[in-house]
């Protein structure tokens, strides 16, 4: 054995030979040397040592009580080197006898000559036989070697970069001046420092006293054991009554509170790395719960307003048709505009959430079954199906309850005439007022009923036109067709009763013809002429009064001229009613010339010259008023005809400009030209420009609403329709906001993968230049040739390697065009066209690119951060995550991952891989 006092060993136990690995203590002054033989310098080094020594083999579930005891059969020994170094020494020798101590000691000790330690004078026969300055010195030579060599601060020695660590983080601290390891740590404030520099939440350090050393150093020794897991490794006493602590321990407790701290920054870079993960995370998860919940909603909205529309309940009268078409216009005005940007933001969200899933490496989010973008639009269509099928319901609705009022008035207008016509003909045919009339007076009833014959077959049109329309009535299901059939019944049946007694009074007038010879000619010709003009007059009267509707100009003006057509014959009429009159007192001045007693009344007719001239004063009274009614109805024509040319004219600038911009809009997705930013502030600026414009649409909204209560159903003067106008308005307020999202997506994926302006240009410049069609995505073959021009090698799925010009693409495209793997490039086509649409979108383009020039967080990257906060471990506890990271994220994690199943887990450990894994969204790494 050597002697470590001999010449030429720097350190009295094992300090070794210059060299990197061996200058720990090569500055050791002659006063060390003699404290040597000092107690208190024994009794310092003994505690110091062994607390240090227990605080690692704690690891492995055990400690030594006596440094020099515990150590002897080198079991122990070699259990603390594995523990400190990590690694595995050979199987020990379990014997009992001191040989097989001596081997074990010189396994431990050969491991530290292994790690290039030169142990002087230090043998195992020293360590076995209880040797306490020579274990101590071992014990320190070990301590040097795995926790003070691997300390340096700008390229300076161990001891030296420990010292310098010291000085700078306890600068700040007034009464604290680090020069040494010995008396500057005696008043025990550079500890308390030292611990509130990297804790200040556990150290009052102003509340601290210098000339109170003993409180000092408790203070700090207690605070280190609670919360920093540091061992007291020395008593306050130790240091405080010695005139010079002793340099080894007081290095070796420093060194703890060195590792300590830096195992902390280590922790703190692991936890923020996790904490950026998951707040990505958390984020996405909200987005995803958002999109469900407004899909939901939105769906719902939808589910519920198609019954709505689909429902038909026919109404009785216009009114409440009207109502019903007012509540429509309603949810066109008010409910449905909230629900169109729901839809449009809602696409948007969905499109931001996807780029952002992409962006940080996530599976894309596929939304719960019914609540995809597909499904809303599908909703969307059938309710759009509904509101036009309700809108042309309502429209026919309303004209057939026009068709219907008008039918029924007419329907009483006819049988009000034809009662009033048929009062009292029954009792007249049922008079047998024949009996005791002279011939001519029986002659006069037998051509009084003729004429009354011919009356009744003029009435047949009026009987047959009334049960015409009751039939039409009962056709379109009108609401009161019980009485109006009930009253067309009447009639017919009282036409029939007639029929029959002309029919018998015309056989009982002829039986008595031949016993009357006496017939006044001009009563019976005033009585076939009187007829017939009468008819003429109750006619025109039935004209003049019916009612009439129309929907255009040139239909009134059709009524106009049929009426002016009238009004030319009354001429002809007035002569005629003149010739009447002029018979009728022919025959009374003949009467008095022959002096012949005449009936009071011409026995041929019921028509007498006061009804005759009764019937047409009135007619001269219906002419003005149906040229009123007439002249009217032309003036809400022409009403209807400034409505109808306004909202054309609106129409007409609207519809142009809507296709204008949504051309523009096209051209402006393609061309692209600046930077992303000035491209999407110019965009704003369009969207701007077409929200200001929304006036004319509501003006045109104005005007529709107008030829709707109007009752217009066609308009010559324009193509467009407002439900043509209204899809025109959405699809282009749907177009900007998409554009909008496309270029915010591209800065998104620009910035987040560090793509530049140059970049995102020819990224963009190859697209459109293999987009022919312009339809803002590549065909397969577009896509191949458009990754050959910027120098991907699809064969060997590498990135450029450098930019390419022109001349480039054209070399490329000749050498490189044939040797494409037809695998390969189906596995790209697979990444950017998942969902296998045989075209790839400028957005999925420059996501596959940018993943191919740029770098993420990955599973594995994870998965390390959370290895340093457990320590080394394949688990992690709850106490360590809500140790390390906040409490909100620390209990998303601990909620998360699934218990730990490896042999070497503990109650309650935690998987930390399999949860990293599956933020990725990989099975496996």
């Amino acid at each position: 054995m050597v002697d470590y006092h001999s010449a030429g060993q720097p350190h009295p136990y094992g300090g070794n030979g210059p060299g990197p690995n061996g200058d720990y203590m090569a500055q050791e002054d002659d006063w060390d040397r003699d404290l040597l033989l000092d107690p208190a310098w024994e009794k310092q080094q003994r505690k110091t040592f062994t607390a240090w020594c227990n605080s690692h083999l704690r690891k492995a579930g055990t400690q030594i009580e006596n440094i020099d005891e515990d150590f002897r059969d080198g079991l122990k020994l070699m259990l603390l080197l594995e523990v400190i170094s990590g690694e595995r020494l050979p199987k020990p020798e379990r014997g009992k006898m001191r040989v097989h101590k001596i081997n074990n000691v010189n396994k431990a000790l050969d491991f530290i000559a292994s790690k290039g330690v030169k142990l002087v004078s230090i043998g195992a026969e020293e360590i076995v036989d209880g040797n306490a300055k020579m274990t101590l010195g071992m014990i320190w030579t070990i301590i040097l070697r795995f926790a003070i060599q691997d300390i340096s601060v700008e390229e300076t020695s161990a001891k030296e970069g420990l010292l310098l660590w010291c000085q700078r983080k306890t600068a700040p601290y007034k009464n604290v001046n680090v020069q040494n390891f010995h008396i500057s740590w005696k008043d025990g404030l550079a500890f308390n420092a030292l611990i509130h520099r990297h804790r200040p939440e556990l150290i009052e350090y102003d509340k601290l006293r210098k000339d109170d050393p003993v409180t000092n150093l408790n203070n700090a020794f207690e605070v280190a054991e609670k919360y920093l897991d540091i061992p007291k490794m020395l008593d306050a006493e130790d240091i405080v009554n010695t005139a010079r602590p002793d340099e080894k321990a007081i290095m070796t407790y420093v060194s703890s509170f060195y590792h300590a701290f830096s195992g902390a920054q280590k922790a703190e870079t692991a936890a923020n790395r996790i904490c950026k993960v998951l707040a990505v995370n958390q984020e996405n998860e909200q987005l995803m719960e958002d999109y469900e919940r407004l899909a939901s909603d939105l769906l719902a909205w939808i589910q519920r307003t198609i019954p709505w529309l689909e429902a038909r309940d026919p109404q009785k009268t216009i009114p409440a048709m009207q109502q019903k078409l007012e509540d429509f216009r309603e949810y066109r005005r008010v409910h449905k505009p909230p629900k169109v940007q729901e839809k449009c933001q809602l696409e948007i969200n969905f499109n931001t959430l996807q780029t952002k899933l992409r962006l940080s490496g996530r599976p894309a989010f596929m939304p719960s079954e019914g609540r995809m973008v597909s499904d809303i639009g599908a909703g969307w269509q059938r309710l759009e199906q509904a509101e036009k099928g309700h809108e042309e319901w309502l429209l026919t609705e309303l004209r057939r309850l026009e068709r219907l009022d008008h039918l029924a008035e007419k329907f009483r207008q006819k049988a009000s005439i034809h009662e009033g016509w048929t009062e009292g003909k029954e009792v007249a045919l049922r008079d047998r007022d024949s009996g005791t009339a002279s011939l001519a007076q029986v002659r006069a009833l037998l051509r009084k009923h003729e004429a009354f014959e011919s009356d009744l077959a003029a009435h047949q049109d009026r009987v047959e036109q009334i049960a015409a329309i009751a039939q039409e009535l009962n056709e379109l299901d009108y609401y009161d067709s019980p009485s109006v059939n009930a009253r067309c019944q009447k009639i017919c049946d009282q036409w029939d009763l007639l029929g029959s007694l002309t029919h018998s009074r015309r056989e009982a007038l002829e039986k008595m013809e031949k016993q009357l010879e006496t017939i006044d000619e001009l009563h019976l010709e005033y009585a076939k002429r009187a007829a017939p003009f009468n008819n003429w007059m109750e006619s025109a009267m039935e004209d003049l009064q019916d009612m009439f509707i129309v929907h255009t100009i040139e239909e009134i003006q059709g009524l106009i001229a049929a009426h002016e057509q009238f009004k030319s014959t009354l001429g002809d009429a007035d002569r005629e009613r003149e010739a009447i009159l002029g018979i009728q007192g022919e025959a009374q001045r003949l009467a008095e010339l022959q002096g012949l007693q005449l009936p009071g009344s011409n026995p041929y007719t019921s028509v007498t010259a006061q009804v005759i001239n009764s019937k047409w004063e009135r007619v001269q009274q219906l002419v003005p008023k149906r040229d009123q009614a007439l002249q009217e109805e032309q003036n809400r024509q022409n009403s209807n005809e400034h409505l109808r040319r306004q909202f054309g004219n609106q129409a007409n600038r609207v519809g142009p400009w809507i296709q204008t911009k949504m051309e523009e809009i096209g051209r402006i997705s393609i061309e692209m030209n600046g930077t992303l930013e000035d491209q999407l502030s110019h965009l704003k600026e369009y969207e701007q420009n077409i929200v200001e414009y929304k006036p004319n649409l509501e003006l045109l909204e104005q005007q529709h609403q107008l030829v709707q209560e109007a009752l217009i159903f066609d308009n010559q003067h324009s193509n467009y329709t407002m439900e043509h106008l209204r899809v025109g308005w959405e699809q282009l307020l749907t177009t900007i906001a998409r554009t909008i999202n496309e270029v915010e997506n591209q800065i998104l994926t620009r910035d987040a993968k560090g793509i530049s302006q140059e970049q995102m240009q020819e990224f963009r410049a190859s697209f459109n230049h293999f987009d022919k069609d312009h339809g803002g995505a590549l065909g397969p073959e577009e896509f191949k040739a458009c990754l050959i021009s910027l120098g991907y090698d699809v064969e060997n799925d590498r990135q450029p390697k450098r930019r390419t010009d022109s001349n480039d693409f054209r070399a490329l495209l000749g050498s490189a065009g044939s040797g494409l793997g037809d695998a390969e490039f189906q596995r790209i086509m697979a990444v950017v066209d998942p969902n296998g649409s045989g075209s790839v979108t400028f957005q999925a383009f420059i996501d596959f690119m940018s993943r191919e020039t740029t770098d993420t967080d990955t599973a594995e990257q994870v998965i390390n951060s959370f290895r340093v906060l457990a320590g080394d471990k394949n688990y992690i506890t709850a106490a360590e995550l809500r140790r390390e990271l906040p409490a909100a994220q620390a209990e998303y994690c601990i909620a998360r991952m699934a218990p730990y199943a490896g042999p070497d887990g503990v109650p309650g450990a935690l998987d930390y891989k399999s949860f990293s894994t599956a933020l990725y969204g990989e099975s496996d790494l």
